[in-house]
């Protein structure tokens, strides 16, 4: 067994209990869009996403308590945003709760354009937009969901598509991503370095 780098002191975390608080984490930040049953969309962050494979497949989860997730099962559909930097206060008020009328007013706020192949809606100003068919949702994991939908359409910002290699550091540093830093912090990533692949790698 490999024992920890001389000095350094492993702490044993209760496994009985979820872990994942114990320690900063790196995620996405998105904004998964979906219609309530009265037609009005809904918008919820999301950083449990991301794609699901190399194929054209995105992953986000969810919970059986939580609109967006009786909102796809009942459509079939749901749309991803990928806000900018500067969209960090309308998406974190998508995340605020709902009023008596089970309403989120806060939704007002975030300006919104149809998506082209499903029944949704995406967020203005992001710069990566995804629509989404579902292909299944697989129950069970504690309170949780894995929600699994099959692109049917996708878009880019123009200032954030990768047209060829060689200027990958100055797209990232001219468009910024947005990371959520789990738990409750985030960070702008604005700077990149290549990825030491060894040679011969493959997918």
């Amino acid at each position: 067994m490999n024992s920890p780098t001389p000095g350094q002191h492993l702490v044993e975390l209760d496994v009985s209990q979820p872990v994942w608080d114990r320690f900063f984490w790196v995620a996405p930040l998105v904004l998964i869009g979906t219609r309530e049953p009265d037609g009005s969309h809904n918008l919820a962050p999301k950083h449990m996403a991301m794609p699901m494979g190399w194929e054209n497949y995105f992953c986000f989860v969810c919970t059986p308590r939580h609109h967006t997730y009786s909102n796809t099962r009942r459509d079939g559909v749901f749309t991803v945003s990928y806000p900018r930097p500067d969209q960090l206060v309308l998406t974190s008020l998508a995340a605020s709760p709902r009023c008596g009328e089970d309403d989120k007013p806060a939704l007002s706020v975030l300006p919104v354009f149809p998506a082209k192949k499903v029944a949704g809606v995406l967020v203005e100003g992001g710069y990566m937009f995804l629509e989404c068919e579902l292909d299944r949702i697989i129950d069970d994991f504690g309170v949780n969901s894995l929600i699994i939908g099959r692109i049917v359409a996708a878009r880019v910002a123009e200032d954030s598509e990768r047209i060829h290699e060689g200027g990958d550091q100055a797209l990232i540093h001219n468009a910024p991503l947005l990371t959520y830093i789990h738990p409750g912090r985030f960070a702008i990533i604005d700077n990149s370095l290549t990825f030491p692949f060894p040679a011969g790698m493959k997918k």
